[in-house]
């Protein structure tokens, strides 16, 4: 009987002990919950980790409402994405299309009207427009660097001398924003379709630094870049606002 008694309680530690390491091996990520060695994961449930499907199909942070209005035979999108509704600081990136994904090129710091953004612009609102709108014209003081795009070469571009210094070069180079203008005219023409009160000659130009009238403005480098890469056939457009107002 006494050898039962021993023979029983080893069995019984035996059973605790196997218990104890099944417990052990199952808190370290053992068990049929997967190999954490090999980084296997129960199916059925996306990791936490995961990150979110890009769609290349369209440009990021361009909602259905402005999305509906790119055209849809257009392969370069340049995006002015504004800090903040009444911020005059932004980011402008160029897009191009390959087969039905859109790829970024470039970026640059940017500013665009000092008082931040609008979608009824006014003239001296000091806000730019939100909106899409082509690009088809362009020129400046300076000569054509080799631009694609229709450019006027012309020392009339030249920024006023009783400006601040710092903005005598604003308009070395520009493209215009086909905003309540005419298309196929140089940047100067002051046509305005839909009267003087919506404003115009609203314009990519040279940054200064600050924000700016309605414009929107980057470094000379970029300026190059866009004027020696914006394409006609490539039916070239700018998506322009606030983020908040991109995204809607």
């Amino acid at each position: 009987m006494a050898g039962m008694r021993i023979s029983g309680t080893l069995c019984m530690r035996t059973v605790l002990l196997s218990a104890a390491a099944v417990l052990l091996a199952t808190g370290c990520g053992g068990g049929s919950g997967g190999d954490a060695e090999n980084g296997d994961r129960p199916t059925g449930r996306p990791s936490h980790g995961a990150a979110p499907a890009v769609d290349r199909t369209r440009v990021p942070g361009v909602g259905d409402a402005l999305w509906s209005r790119v055209p849809a035979d257009s392969r370069q999108i340049v995006v002015v994405y504004g800090k903040g509704v009444d911020s005059g600081d932004a980011t402008v990136a160029l897009y191009t299309r390959h087969g039905r994904n859109w790829r970024q090129e470039r970026d640059w710091p940017a500013h665009n009207g000092k008082r931040g953004w609008t979608t009824r612009h006014q003239e001296g609102d000091k806000r730019s427009p939100v909106g899409v709108y082509t690009l088809s014209d362009a020129g400046g003081v300076l000569p054509d660097p080799g631009a694609a795009l229709p450019y006027a070469a012309n020392p009339a571009f030249a920024a006023p001398h009783y400006w601040p210094k710092t903005h005598w070069h604003d308009f070395d180079y520009v493209i215009a924003i086909d905003y309540n203008r005419v298309k196929g005219t140089s940047p100067l023409d002051p046509t305005r379709p839909e009267g003087q009160s919506k404003g115009g000659s609203i314009w990519l130009h040279m940054d200064h630094g600050s924000g700016t009238s309605a414009c929107v403005s980057l470094s000379k480098a970029g300026m190059e870049y866009l004027l020696t890469h914006l394409d006609p056939a490539a039916h070239p457009v700018v998506v322009m606002g606030d983020r908040a107002h991109l995204a809607g």
